[in-house]
């Protein structure tokens, strides 16, 4: 059974619309009714068979695939600005692996160049698949007034942070070409 509803009365509904027609109001969906206490509709509900979908052939099974949406490692300092220079990445953590930090060192950051017209340096967001790391300890460092880099650090509290981290690190790195050399 398919079921009409005015747009005013769109709450009612317990799955998402499929079409919306602008000109009439009137949505379609597959849908679960529930009664509308503060409604002003005054009709009477309409109920229309369902049309049965094509009988699908046996040669074509219908597995769906799951996607996944791969997103190009990136920093940046200014949102939607990716920052071009690799930067030598500093990593310490505590012996029971509780907490850690990471300084990132960037000499001559390409976010010089483009700073005065794209934005302000807000923080330094570390984008990837899985989301967006945020880190707002960021100093610029100067030589004789010039801007000659920046200086970001990143501290992580839990050990969850901190594999999410090293997640973010390991794409940025095969990305970018940089290796993990342990201190001797």
């Amino acid at each position: 059974m398919a079921c009409f509803r005015s747009i005013g009365s769109l709450t009612s509904l317990t799955h998402s619309p499929r079409d919306v027609s602008r000109s009439s109001g009137i949505v379609l969906t597959s849908c679960s009714v529930h009664p509308i206490t503060r409604s002003t509709f005054t009709g009477s509900p309409i109920s229309l068979p369902r049309l049965q979908p094509p009988s699908q052939t046996p040669t074509r099974p219908r597995n769906l695939v799951p996607i996944t949406m791969m997103v190009k490692p990136t920093l940046q300092f200014i949102q939607g600005t990716d920052e071009m220079t690799i930067p030598d990445v500093k990593l310490t953590r505590s012996r029971d692996g509780s907490n850690g930090m990471a300084l990132f060192n960037f000499d001559q950051p390409s976010v010089f160049d483009s700073s005065g017209e794209v934005g302000e340096i807000t923080g330094l967001y570390m984008i990837d698949e899985e989301g967006v790391i945020q880190s707002t300890d960021v100093n610029a460092r100067f030589v004789n007034g010039k801007p000659e880099g920046i200086v970001a650090k990143h501290v992580m509290r839990t050990p969850k942070e901190w594999d999410r981290f090293m997640r973010f690190m390991e794409r940025y790195s095969d990305q970018n070409g940089l290796q993990f050399v342990k201190k001797q």
